[in-house]
C-alpha cells in the first residue's frame, strides 16, 4: 500500500485523510480519489456501472464492483496480481484526472 499511496501522492493537490479510523484515502481537494487497502485500491474506472465493468472483464480475477459505490464507476483493484504496475498507475492517473474534472475551477489544483 505504501508504494500506491506514495504515488497518488505526488499528483498535484493530493493528499492523505483517514476519514474513517483506519481507512486511508488520497483526496484532491475534499474528494477522494483512491481508496487504499492492504492488497487492493478502490479507483473511479468509469463513469457508469457499464463503463468500469470493462476493466473487470479484462482482469476478472483482480478487479471487482466496490461494495457500496460501485454503480457509480469505482472498482476496487487488486494489486500484487496479474495486472502490470504501470496498468495500476494508468488507473491511478484516471481515477485523480476524473475527481479533479468534477472539482469546481476554483478548487481544481494547478498543473
Amino acid at each position: 500500500m505504501d508504494t500506491w499511496l506514495a504515488y497518488c501522492l505526488t499528483k498535484p493537490g493530493a493528499w492523505q485523510d483517514e476519514p474513517w479510523e483506519g481507512d486511508v484515502v488520497a483526496k484532491v481537494g475534499d474528494k477522494i480519489f483512491a481508496f487504499l487497502g492492504d492488497d487492493s485500491l478502490g479507483l473511479k474506472c468509469g463513469r457508469d456501472r457499464e463503463e468500469a465493468d470493462e476493466l473487470i472483464r479484462i482482469h476478472p480475477d483482480d478487479v471487482e464492483s466496490s461494495p457500496y459505490i460501485g454503480r457509480y464507476g469505482w472498482n476496487s483493484v487488486k494489486f500484487g496480481g496479474t495486472i502490470p504496475d504501470d496498468e495500476i498507475r494508468e488507473l491511478i492517473d484516471q481515477s485523480y484526472d476524473a475527481i479533479v474534472a468534477k472539482l469546481p475551477k476554483s478548487k481544481r489544483p494547478m498543473r
